[in-house]
């Protein structure tokens, strides 16, 4: 699994779009990007899929070629200049993170609930693996991004179906899981392993989230905490709005008095470390970023300092995300946002 060192996402391709279009399919990545991303010395990419890309709600069962074509030819891109792919499936027949972002769609997520939408969803991986898992080049296969439930246990019942009916197609696949609540590291404990060498545990990390989401538009917390924060830096008036907003007082009120710094996030990654101390498994991670609408310095840093902790844990990883998706490394004309960060994410040869 040494494959998944260093890698960067393909967010807002054929996953997260502005529309259903198949212009921006064929264009928003190309192969330019991939040698780009290549040449900046990473190894993998992970490119996130909507489910509507491969399958119509309207024709279950009946698969999209055309949907099915886009990921041949980044399979292709990626194998012509050495880079690995994990295919992550993002939204899921019956489940996206989406819907659990505001309270008027979460009845949208129906996949724990009806049989019959989880046996819609393993018969799209049979069809995802039985394509590609012959490929003869690093390729990994992530079951659902991103799962918010109460309990783990519907997920972690559904992820083990999962993965023996694709172990009757491909005994030794990489299969990737992550756990609950967003892929939190904090959740990694909760994950049920499997005895499956080929099966890479996953989390996402965006923490502090007041500092790597300030003033993000799409989440309700940082759109009532808008203060601008610096890293390393302090919590600039989180007292004044835990006492105005006391709701978030209970996820948000152990960071009074905390410094934004490389202590802080390690404490963070606690989990991660005593993961690999009990399970004997290095997880990777998915996910991790600032948005750019950060300070720009502060961005870099926060990189810079995860990285290293990444490193001394062996961990894996992949930026989000490469273009757009308000965390890009490059514009919509492909760009670089910030050279200085690029070379941080570059890393030293042999990272």
């Amino acid at each position: 699994m040494t494959a998944f060192r260093k890698g960067v996402n393909l967010g807002g391709w054929l996953s997260q779009y502005p529309q259903f279009d198949e212009e921006h399919f064929r264009t928003f990545i190309t192969r330019k990007d991939i040698e780009t991303i290549a040449s900046w010395g990473f190894d993998h990419v992970r490119l996130p899929i909507d489910y509507q890309v491969l399958e119509e709600d309207a024709a279950p069962g009946k698969y999209r070629e055309i949907g099915f074509s886009y990921i041949d030819r980044c399979l292709e891109w990626c194998r012509s200049v050495g880079l690995g792919v994990i295919l992550d499936l993002h939204h899921a027949p019956g489940y996206t993170f989406q819907n659990t972002l505001q309270p008027e769609t979460h009845h949208q997520n129906v996949l724990f609930d009806q049989p019959a939408m989880q046996e819609r969803f393993i018969a799209l991986w049979k069809a995802i693996v039985s394509r590609y898992h012959a490929v003869d080049f690093p390729i990994g296969f992530e079951l659902l991004n991103e799962v918010v439930l109460p309990d783990s246990a519907p997920w972690n019942a559904l992820a083990h179906r999962t993965v023996a009916a694709l172990r009757t197609i491909s005994p030794d696949s990489i299969i990737l899981i992550g756990g609950n609540a967003y892929n939190a590291a904090s959740e990694l404990k909760n994950i049920a392993l499997l005895d499956d060498p080929n099966v890479l545990y996953t989390f996402h990390f965006y923490e502090p989230l007041l500092f790597t989401h300030q003033r993000a538009y799409w989440m309700e917390i940082t759109r009532s905490y808008t203060r601008t924060l610096n890293y390393p830096g302090e919590f600039i008036g989180l007292k004044e709005f835990l006492d105005q907003a006391p709701s978030y007082r209970t996820e948000f009120g152990w960071l009074l008095g905390r410094k934004i710094d490389a202590y802080l996030l390690a404490e963070f990654l606690q989990p991660v470390d005593e993961f690999i101390r009990q399970s004997g498994r290095i997880p990777y991670c998915g996910e991790y970023g600032v948005i750019q609408i950060a300070p720009a310095e502060s961005r870099r840093r926060w990189h810079a300092d995860l990285l290293a902790l990444f490193r001394e844990m062996g961990v894996g990883h992949a930026v989000w995300s490469y273009k757009e998706m308000d965390f890009g490394l490059v514009d919509i004309f492909g760009r670089p946002i910030d050279e200085d960060l690029i070379k941080i994410l570059r890393g030293s040869p042999g990272e």
